[in-house]
């Protein structure tokens, strides 16, 4: 799973602030631009972001396969006539182009998430977002940054224990099933212990977070950002 990797790449050094611009504006122009040009122009940013990240696209793929067979289907779902029962081509074009999209957001995200920390995502946040509502937004970010990982450890073990045990003689059914199951006993019970942890730290809604400042580096991603968001608000007018 992708996660934050030490290093002093340019993605590293740059403001988390000015990164999830980038992203936001990536996404809105990832939205507005859905023609083949468009996508080419916004796929050579992709991996020009990957790049600077140092980020693995084979990486990005094992991370993210789970969706992968969701991406694939769906033009090929779009194909399907059932009155009258036909095969439609054409109709997967606009899926296809909007699945692709998709993975050219979640390569720009994968990046920051390698080169950001979770600290440096709250501190964005809550700086950006002012009063209570930056707060509460920067907590619920740095939790699921925090447990997403150990949550999808526990699915893991659940699987492989099952595997041990000839889960996979057993129906599909009766597998997702228990996998379910399971998996959901461990968050709940990951939650409490987290929640337990929290209180017996004395967790605070003010930490000492860490200083944010833009620098000159951090000047090229704003005008990138600027210009994305432009561009994804000139196609929608």
């Amino acid at each position: 799973m992708i996660g934050y990797v030490p290093g002093s790449t340019v993605a590293h050094r740059l403001d988390p602030r000015a990164k999830i611009a980038v992203q936001v504006a990536f996404a809105a122009a990832a939205f507005a631009y859905t023609t083949p040009r468009g996508l080419a122009v916004l796929s050579v940013l992709a991996l020009a972001v990957a790049r600077l990240a140092s980020l693995s696209l084979a990486g990005v793929v094992r991370s993210f396969r789970v969706i992968l067979p969701f991406l694939v289907a769906a033009p090929l779902v779009a194909t399907i006539e059932l009155s009258p029962p036909a095969i439609d081509p054409g109709a997967a074009v606009y899926p296809a182009l909007s699945s692709y999209r998709v993975l050219l957001v979640v390569v720009v995200s994968a990046a920051y998430v390698r080169t950001t920390t979770v600290r440096q995502s709250r501190a964005a946040i809550q700086r950006t977002v002012p009063g209570r509502p930056g707060v509460f937004l920067g907590v619920g970010v740095s939790l699921v940054f925090r447990f997403l990982p150990v949550l999808r450890r526990e699915i893991t073990a659940v699987r492989e224990a099952s595997a041990a045990r000839l889960g996979t003689e057993r129906p599909l059914v009766d597998r997702i099933e228990r996998v379910a199951v399971a998996g959901a006993t461990r968050t709940l019970g990951r939650a409490d212990r987290l929640s337990t942890a929290l209180s017996a730290r004395c967790f605070a809604w003010n930490p000492t977070l860490p200083r944010l400042t833009l620098t000159r580096i951090d000047a090229p991603a704003l005008a990138l950002a600027g210009a994305l968001l432009a561009a994804a608000l000139f196609r929608a007018v």
